[in-house]
């Protein structure tokens, strides 16, 4: 008779209250019949297991489920109180933190200017207290803490390597920050978050392999293969920007920022006098240099275009972001390509079918090109995401005493 391992009644209740977690939060509300249902279960063990998780204050009673004979059926779903995260976009004007419940629903979101004090620790410490006390809730009850961070992030260290317009923001941080918030800070390029965050709620729900082009005052790419971030041996994979593009100056200085190929071909300078081309105007009506009416953005200028049917400059445009999505595409054949940033949102579908017709021209595989879907600051619900994530490993893996 073949030995059996003392663990594994242990484990195999681990397993079988992680899947059931999973299913309420993806599913629920659901009956024990339903939940049994659902995870192959008897009514028994289903019973025993819910009995388990509500006495961890995991799950609970929410409601009823009108049956036929009989007493109704006691629909459970996870405590949403059970666990709180918090996720940060940190911008170089601006740090903009939420708190989310162990569901996902974000309870508050505050923003701080991160000039005020001109220490990440500080603004960091203070925007996650803020967000906190409007949520009702004590910092201590955080279970993560993710932050999305312009610039590369070395994927072993997990620190900042370098950030052009964060320069406060390097080596060392990231200790910082732990020594203050606890060991569960993690920080993450901005659009790696935003891929994720696509992966979760947006147009590539479902899809293992796609990319997340960012388009706006710098130049981004998310990569999700196999459903998983690919950050690079460096922590530099996306950083699209510095791709060579024939007929644009090489950077002689990649520490200077705006001097990669790729973002001289894109970038809000080229979209300026791009826009100059097509009389498109660059700031409000009687607007010059330093007056007080401010020039308008490049995602500004494009959201113009599309509105005023500015065929050419949107032609031009598509044209340029193509050359970055077709050299990634002979890369990876993701099969998805998602716009995204300030531009891609401002282009729409008008700018995302123009993208892909032009791919299809000068590329082999033919991607779907298609816009972001998701709602709000996608970097923030990506740091959100990303928490949760971690989180859930932690308070899902301990529900079985040793």
């Amino acid at each position: 008779m073949p030995r059996r391992h003392p663990g594994t009644p242990r484990l195999l209740r681990q397993l079988n209250d992680r899947a059931a977690l999973e299913l309420l939060l993806s599913r629920g509300p659901l009956t024990r019949a339903e939940l049994g249902e659902h995870t192959g279960l008897s009514k028994v063990t289903s019973g025993q297991l819910l009995a388990r998780l509500e006495d961890r204050g995991l799950v609970e009673v929410s409601g009823e489920r009108p049956g036929g004979r009989g007493p109704n059926a006691a629909l459970y779903t996870v405590v949403p109180s059970s666990a709180y995260v918090a996720g940060l976009d940190v911008r170089p004007d601006s740090v903009t933190a939420g708190v989310a419940d162990i569901t996902g629903k974000i309870t508050t979101g505050v923003a701080v200017d991160p000039r005020d004090t001109g220490d990440p620790v500080k603004t960091v410490h203070g925007a996650v207290l803020r967000a906190c006390d409007a949520a009702g809730i004590g910092i201590s009850r955080l279970r993560a803490l993710a932050i999305g961070t312009r610039g590369v992030v070395d994927p072993r260290s997990g620190d900042v390597r370098f950030s052009f317009d964060l320069p406060s923001w390097h080596a060392g941080v990231l200790a910082d920050l732990r020594a203050t918030l606890g060991a569960s800070v993690t920080i993450e390029n901005d659009v790696n978050l935003a891929a994720l965050a696509e992966h979760a709620y947006g147009v590539a729900r479902g899809v293992d392999d796609f990319v997340l082009v960012w388009a706006g005052v710098g130049q981004g790419l998310g990569v999700m293969l196999g459903s998983r971030l690919h950050r690079g041996y460096t922590g530099g994979a996306g950083e699209i920007g510095w791709l060579p593009v024939p007929g644009e100056p090489l950077p002689v200085d990649f520490t200077a920022p705006q001097s990669g190929s790729f973002q001289r071909l894109v970038g809000t300078a080229a979209l300026i006098g791009l826009a100059a081309e097509h009389n498109i105007p660059s700031g409000p009506p009687g607007a010059a240099a330093g007056s007080p009416g401010a020039p308008y953005s490049s995602a500004d200028l494009v959201r113009t275009a599309v509105a005023t049917g500015m065929d050419g400059f949107l032609d031009e445009l598509a044209r340029r972001l193509a050359i970055g999505v077709a050299a990634v595409t002979v890369v990876l054949d993701p099969g998805l390509v998602v716009l995204s940033g300030d531009v891609g949102r401002a282009g729409g579908e008008a700018l995302a079918e123009r993208v892909e017709k032009a791919v299809a021209r000068i590329c082999p595989s033919r991607p779907r090109v298609t816009v972001t879907e998701v709602e709000g600051n996608p970097v923030l619900r990506g740091a959100v995401t990303a928490a949760l994530e971690q989180a859930r490993e932690e308070v899902f893996s301990s529900t079985v005493d040793i």
